[in-house]
């Protein structure tokens, strides 16, 4: 049975998360605060911690980093929608947090239905991942040089100089584990990589806000969250904005990226499948390279692998880097990838497989 340690300093949370909880069969532990909670990782040894973020005494941010020094296990972050919750778990993230599940809006009693079913794939996913290996990873990441200096956003070359033809087009999807991943990722790309970037990673329109600004500090490349129709540019990532989808449109000026309503027919959103058979809809698909990272269910793995049977090219994260190996690993399995890589690896094959 898998044991959970529930951290939260809210009696109620504490109850309504813990019953969510057993009434899967889960083993449950409860913890008032940061300090009770470390005493708890010793005492009851929990596969999985969900841990809240503003908490008396130690917060959450300092909890998880003791809990990584002291005995790390996977942790999913139990964040508000705030500007300031969405910071605070991208920081824990990159600390090493497997996941976070938004806080509900409002009575917490009267979002119970809504709420439990994301909870518990969550912690579910959450007790399979790969802590040690994600967590060095970002680490590697956090020694580095630090941010590149910005080329100038409107800087364009080659073939679009000439003709306003885009030369191609990356489509990077991703969630659990996701950020750090897209870190390593996208911060390797150099000042001089031609093609736009457009990156679905799951995730509430409250976080991808602070997700593409974090980006934008981090990358050569300028990093947008795709708010509202955006004309698409040589050497650019566009952040697809969340709880929508992403597509794209064929306009006056050119290609265009816009947010849509979330569609019915796809679970996750942003949608990599909706996302994928967008841009093939518009670019031809040897214009085309698809990028599937780390994250729980199959979102992106059918799309990706009918991209290269139309003469496109894949690049699938490896299970050794992978924090879940869902996504990724399932268009290995539909034999849709062209290149399995290590999440270190990705970029330079990426700017091996476009070319000069």
């Amino acid at each position: 049975m898998t044991k959970v340690l529930v951290v939260d300093d809210s009696a109620l949370m504490r109850r309504v998360l813990g019953d969510i909880l057993r009434a899967e069969d889960f083993e449950v532990a409860t913890a008032k605060d940061g300090l009770d909670a470390l005493d708890q990782l010793r005492s009851f040894a929990p596969d999985v911690v969900t841990l809240d973020v503003q908490m008396p005494r130690m917060d959450g941010l300092e909890t998880l980093n003791r809990i990584m020094l002291e005995r790390p296990c996977p942790v999913v972050m139990v964040s508000s929608l705030t500007t300031e919750g969405a910071e605070t778990t991208l920081s824990a993230l990159e600390l090493g947090a497997v996941d976070f599940v938004p806080k509900p809006d409002g009575a917490v009693s009267l979002a119970v239905d809504e709420f439990a079913p994301i909870m518990v794939d969550a912690v579910r996913e959450a007790s399979k991942a790969k802590v040690r290996r994600s967590h060095r990873l970002v680490e590697r990441l956090r020694a580095g040089q630090g941010a590149p200096p910005k080329r100038s956003p409107r800087r364009r070359a080659g073939v679009f100089e000439e003709t306003g033809e885009l030369p191609g087009l990356v489509i990077v999807g991703t969630s659990t584990g996701g950020p750090p991943a897209l870190d390593i990722v996208l911060a390797a790309l150099p000042e001089d990589f031609a093609w736009p970037v457009l990156v679905a990673q799951h995730m509430p329109a409250a976080f991808t806000r602070s997700l593409a600004a974090r980006l934008d500090r981090l990358c050569a490349l300028p990093v947008t969250e795709v708010a509202a129709p955006t004309l698409l540019e040589p050497g650019q990532i566009y952040i697809a904005r969340g709880d929508a989808d992403m597509i794209l449109s064929r306009r006056p000026d050119g290609l265009t990226a816009l947010p849509a309503p979330s569609s019915a027919k796809h679970r996750w959103h942003p949608s990599v499948d909706r996302l994928v058979t967008s841009a093939m809809d518009h670019v031809s698909a040897e214009r085309l390279v698809g990028i599937l990272m780390t994250g729980m269910g199959n979102d992106g793995a059918a799309a990706m692998a009918a991209l290269r049977s139309a003469g496109g090219r894949t690049i699938a994260e490896s299970e050794d880097s992978a924090v879940v190996w869902g996504m990724p690993g399932e268009l290995v399995r539909a034999d849709g990838a062209d290149f399995v890589e290590d999440v270190e690896d990705i970029a330079a094959r990426l700017v091996r497989v476009i070319g000069p």
